[in-house]
């Protein structure tokens, strides 16, 4: 059963006052014409927005091509989806019969676009402080970890690095399942390391998405990393 909007509203500190808008920013394209996708649009471009401002007074020394990977690495589906989960918004969505049937709330893809239409709610509704103020809690512990020179690199590629530095077999990415649709779809992949007795795994968009979350689990495993 899903839940109201307002009680998803009040759980966030009520970041947007016009209740049809923060419904429609629930509401997924699968239930008709009216549905979230342009607030998403909207949100997509407001939270790019504000997590470059934040990076460009928190790393003054940082080159341009250091900023676009480290804002890449906050406002990527995965995070958003992450914080989609902690905010429980599955529980909140408005899904055609199809989606709801398929596991759509699940869905990394759908939970991502999700909190970006809400952001363009909130800037519609409040203004661009509000959506930076709420942006910024809300993706706080994912900035705040946030490392100039581990960043450079992906998850994969510091797997690899780490397990050269210590003349281990390299990781072995498996691919699990694919699931939804085709314009829509999760895969599951594993990712099995000499060192470690049990495999990891991880989950994305797309094949490559699943294997570098594989492959940072597998680094928080081993303590090369905290997770984010």
């Amino acid at each position: 059963m899903i839940k109201p909007a307002a009680e998803l509203a009040r759980k966030l500190g009520n970041p947007c006052t016009d209740t049809e808008l923060f419904e429609l920013a629930l509401t997924h394209r699968s239930c008709g014409k009216r549905n979230n996708e342009r607030l998403e649009f909207l949100g997509d471009a407001i939270l790019s927005f504000v997590i470059a401002d934040d990076l460009y007074k928190r790393f003054p020394e940082a080159r341009e091509g250091q900023m676009s990977r480290l804002r890449s690495r906050v406002v990527k589906g995965e995070t958003l989806a992450k914080i989609a989960r902690d905010m429980q918004l599955g529980d909140y969505l408005k899904l055609g019969s199809g989606e709801l049937k398929s596991g759509g709330y699940r869905r990394d893809s759908i939970l991502a676009d999700s909190v970006e239409a809400i952001i363009g709610a909130v800037y519609l509704d409040q203004g661009i402080e509000a959506a930076r103020v709420f942006i910024l809690h809300w993706f706080a512990g994912h900035v705040e970890q946030l490392d100039l020179n581990i960043s450079l690199k992906d998850a994969k590629t510091r797997l690899q690095e780490f397990l050269q530095s210590r003349r281990a077999e390299l990781p072995c990415y498996e691919l699990i399942s694919v699931e939804g649709d085709p314009h829509d779809q999760t895969f599951h992949i594993r990712c099995r390391i000499a060192l470690l007795e049990q495999a990891t795994e991880g989950h994305g968009s797309s094949r490559r998405q699943a294997e570098q979350e594989a492959a940072r689990k597998a680094l928080q495993t081993l303590g090369q990393e905290t997770g984010a």
